[in-house]
Formats: C-alpha cells, sequence, structure tokens
C-alpha cells in the first residue's frame, strides 16, 4: 500500500506543494504551505481513526489531506479540479492502485466549497480538516495596516482546536479570537459557506458539528 511518507518524500509533490505557495504569495493569500497541509493530514487521518474507521481509509484521508491544494500552482480558480487530476496522475505514477487513487481524486476535487461537498468518509473527514485550520499563523503579510478581511479573521484566532469524540458522535471546532481585532460577526461573513459545507461533511460521517468561539456555542 501507498503511504503517506511514500507521498511527503516524492519531489513531484514537493515542487507541487511550494509551487502552489510560491503561487499564492504573489496573490496575496494565506498560508497554504507545508504547514497547513500538514495539518489537513494529521486532522483529516484522526477523524477517520477516531471514528473506527479502517486503518487503509485513515491512510487515504492522510493522503488526500496532503495532496489537496497543491491545484493552487495551477490557479486558485478551480483548483480542488485541477489538484484532484494532478494527485491522481502522481499516485498513478508512484503505484497506488486505481481504486485508491480514484477515491483520493473524487476528495480532493470536492473539498473546495464553492464547487464541492461530502461525497464519501474520506471527502468528508477532508473537509472537516481543511476548514479547521483558521488561524493567525496563516498570515503572511506582516504589515497590519494592509490586512483585507481575510488577514483580520485569520489573525485574529488565537487558538483552534479540534475535538473528535466518538461516543457523543460530534466533533466540536473551538476558536478563541480576539475581539479588539476583530468582531465575531466578521468570522461568519467570511467563514459562513465553510461553516455549513462543515456541517454537512459531519452530518455524512453521521456525527454533529458544534462550533464554540470564544467559550459560547454557536452551532
Amino acid at each position: 500500500m501507498i503511504t503517506l511518507e511514500n507521498v511527503k518524500n516524492n519531489d513531484e509533490v514537493q515542487a507541487l506543494v511550494q509551487g502552489a505557495q510560491k503561487q499564492l504569495d504573489g496573490l496575496g493569500y494565506t498560508e497554504h504551505s507545508l504547514r497547513h497541509v500538514g495539518i489537513v493530514s494529521a486532522r483529516a487521518g484522526e477523524i477517520l481513526e477516531t471514528l473506527g474507521y479502517p486503518k487503509e481509509r485513515v491512510e487515504l484521508a492522510k493522503i488526500a489531506g496532503f495532496l489537496h491544494d497543491i491545484g493552487n500552482c495551477i490557479n486558485r480558480k478551480d483548483h480542488a479540479h485541477s489538484g484532484a487530476l494532478l494527485a491522481y496522475n502522481i499516485l498513478k505514477d508512484i503505484g497506488m492502485n486505481a481504486k485508491d487513487r480514484t477515491e483520493i481524486m473524487m476528495a480532493i476535487g470536492n473539498h473546495d466549497e464553492e464547487t464541492g461537498t461530502a461525497v464519501s468518509d474520506i471527502s468528508a473527514a477532508l473537509i472537516l480538516a481543511d476548514k479547521s485550520d483558521v488561524h493567525r499563523d496563516r498570515v503572511t503579510n506582516q504589515n497590519l495596516a494592509t490586512f483585507d478581511k481575510h488577514d483580520r479573521v485569520n489573525y485574529a484566532v488565537t487558538n483552534a482546536k479540534l475535538k473528535i469524540s466518538k461516543e457523543e458522535r460530534k466533533i466540536t471546532l473551538n476558536i478563541e479570537i480576539d475581539t479588539e481585532l476583530c468582531p465575531v460577526l466578521d468570522y461568519f461573513e467570511i467563514f459562513i459557506d465553510r461553516t455549513i459545507m462543515s456541517k454537512y461533511a459531519a452530518k455524512y460521517l453521521n456525527i454533529w458539528f458544534e462550533l464554540i468561539i470564544n467559550n459560547t456555542k454557536l452551532l
């Protein structure tokens, strides 16, 4: 079985991850580099593992998480679709069987809120992991005076934890926002589509999605 380590150590994958971040830097987007894909990979695997899915599905979720943003090296627009095709061909070249690489392609192709939705356990885990990575560490712009709304919202998030409970059939995103930098309402203005997407992804896994901001349950 092809593992996450096989994918991480692939030179083509490394080049695509770095190229994606280079392009997003040029566009002024938040961080999508090894930090982000590493977090998403680990969380996607943790979600399925905690819920008792087979280790093979867990590994595929980790791989999908690591590869999910490589399409940004082509263009930010439709990056989920282009990234899915890139991932499929890379995984084919390194020897992954057709069934598994199709699962990963399907998950990556559905991770963006503009065009995607949960269509499998792996895609649901990827969505929940990706949309939960909100934090000031993702802000690459160092000049607060030039922050746009996305920069300000992400920078205001001082802590974000994702907790999965198999017993309660619940996944909780617990966020701390510095309201002197950004009101909570601005978070919802930016992330309402992602929040709704996360809710339906959790429903696909037969669990409940809960959002807590500054110790207040909002969903």
